[in-house]
């Protein structure tokens, strides 16, 4: 069974003006896709030939690893992004929030300060830790939190590739397109 690429929950256009098609149509339809098919390409004929994704990333280490955790990172991050996102969390995600960072403003300048300060590429998370408590991770390259005792939430992607395209090297202007695309819905889901 080979691994694939999933695919995007919205048009390739849908988060215009933040991030354009044509961002989508490199990050997604070229650098996310070529992680798949480089995977695939590795686990043929490997005791990995047939298993899940997720088995792949829990067992596996360098070149396997890294682009069976990229394939899962991004895809995760397609679905933390929304056409129809933005503004802030409500229920029980917003309260979480509340009680770990003081507030949605706080919240959000902390992620903001670790993303924008997240050295060279990789992830800025929401993670839930196992007590149930919210936190900000930032993972580097392939790195991601289900290899740990983190329950991912939400991600934003800070590889140059993410935004370079729309904003050139300004990733703080990347991050406030960000949180107008942020799913928040998706991110409550993902809590336990």
């Amino acid at each position: 069974m080979a691994i694939e690429l999933l695919p995007l929950p919205y048009a390739r256009d849908a988060l215009e003006p933040h991030i354009s098609a044509e961002t989508l149509d490199y990050h997604y339809g070229k650098h996310h896709q070529a992680y798949v098919t480089h995977l695939n390409n590795l686990i043929k004929g490997t005791e990995f030939e047939h298993a899940e994704l997720e088995q792949i990333i829990e067992k596996s280490s360098g070149a396997l690893f890294n682009n069976a955790a990229q394939i899962w990172n991004h895809s995760f991050y397609w679905s933390s992004l929304s056409p129809r996102g933005g503004g802030e969390p409500t229920g029980k995600l917003a309260d979480a929030i509340t009680a770990a960072f003081g507030s949605f403003a706080q919240f959000k300048e902390e992620f903001n300060k670790s993303a924008a300060g997240n050295f060279g590429s990789g992830w800025t998370w929401l993670v839930q830790h196992s007590g149930g408590s919210l936190g900000i991770v930032n993972t580097s390259n392939a790195a991601t939190p289900i290899t740990g005792n983190h329950q991912p939430l939400l991600t934003v992607d800070v590889w140059e590739h993410a935004y370079y395209i729309d904003y050139r090297n300004l990733r703080p202007k990347y991050l406030e397109a960000f949180w107008q695309l942020v799913h928040w819905e998706f991110a409550a889901d993902n809590m336990v």
